[in-house]
């Protein structure tokens, strides 16, 4: 579906290396999420998703238009330094996040039970 979007801010933020953009999408609220916009957005701007974390949707009591905060950093390892660790696994889809924390879980286990193997 494609939705038309009004560019309300593009800033250059060069101390955190990344613009920083705030939309206005009209009728989206409900119809898009945060993964389909990001791929909007890399295709109009002709960037990488990888290097498109989405802040925040927010819509108005009554109406369907939405003004989102998104922010496109230089290369992801960046946005890895200073994004929170919950906005980067915001853009996987459910199935990878899932596998992704259940090898974070799997490592911490292993971890925990070497070390209890070596203090005996």
């Amino acid at each position: 579906m494609s939705f038309q979007f009004n560019i309300l801010e593009d800033k250059l933020n060069l101390l955190l290396n990344r613009r920083e953009l705030k939309i206005f999408l009209k009728s989206a609220a409900g119809k898009i999420s945060k993964i389909e916009l990001v791929k909007i957005i890399a295709k109009n701007f002709n960037e990488d998703e990888k290097k498109i974390f989405p802040i925040s949707l927010a819509g108005e009591k009554g109406k369907t238009n939405i003004t989102a905060t998104l922010f496109i950093y230089e290369n992801a390892e960046i946005a890895k330094k200073h994004l929170p660790k919950y906005r980067i696994l915001r853009k996987l889809s459910k199935e990878d996040r899932k596998k992704l924390i259940d090898e974070e879980k799997a490592a911490k286990l292993k971890a925990k039970q070497t070390s209890k193997a070596d203090a005996k």
